[in-house]
């Protein structure tokens, strides 16, 4: 349930600012009151819906300096995750990820928004098991909640999921020949290019 909201607001189905009825939420997920319930403090927890009196639950908006923020993180732990699977992952990992990828590319072809989606969190969560690293995929995890407002308005820049799957293809590559100090700067270099897209949107108003 939780996962169905947060995967509409990273899709863009759900836009920040978007106010969140419990009926429409029982209807998109078919799941009872209670347990929309549960998800909306869960999500309130994690940022990624507000509450206000008289108002009710709405998607989270991030200010520039919030999102610049969440990018510096997701930065830093990104590029790590990456040097860590180049020098630790098993040959088995190793091919998860290879097979997680291709799916990703083929996703990339398809307007399935959802789709593309399901595609990216199974690559970057076959990448946190190679990194063999529990306490940096907790961090992950934490913070993709809020990565989540900021992917579907990365992805609205024109050209971006081209250049997107051109930057993993490079990093593949990184990892795959095992360089860890390639890896971390190649992912970093992802994190940016995404960082750069959104922010500008975010800087012109154009997500509301």
């Amino acid at each position: 349930m939780t996962e169905s909201i947060r995967s509409a607001i990273a899709s863009g189905r759900l836009k920040a600012g978007d106010r969140l009825p419990e009926r429409e939420l029982c209807e998109l997920t078919g799941v009872s009151r209670t347990l929309v319930r549960e998800a909306m403090r869960q999500l309130e927890s994690e940022d990624v819906i507000k509450v206000e009196p008289h108002r009710g639950p709405f998607v989270a908006t991030l200010s520039r300096d919030q999102a610049e923020g969440v990018y510096q993180v997701r930065l830093e732990l990104e590029g790590l995750a990456c040097r860590l699977f180049a020098e630790k992952a098993t040959d088995a990992q190793r091919q998860a990820l290879k097979e997680a990828f291709k799916e990703l590319q083929a996703a990339s072809r398809r307007p399935d928004p959802q789709a593309r989606l399901r595609a990216k969190n199974q690559f970057y969560t076959c990448l946190l098991v190679g990194a063999q690293n529990e306490a940096l995929g907790s961090c992950l995890h934490i913070l993709n909640s809020r990565i989540s407002l900021l992917r579907a308005t990365s992805m609205k820049a024109p050209g971006r999921i081209k250049e997107s799957i051109a930057e993993l293809s490079s990093l593949m590559e990184a990892l795959m020949a095992r360089d860890g100090q390639r890896a971390s700067e190649l992912g970093q270099h992802h994190v940016r290019m995404a960082a750069e897209a959104a922010l500008k949107l975010l800087a012109t108003g154009e997500p509301k």
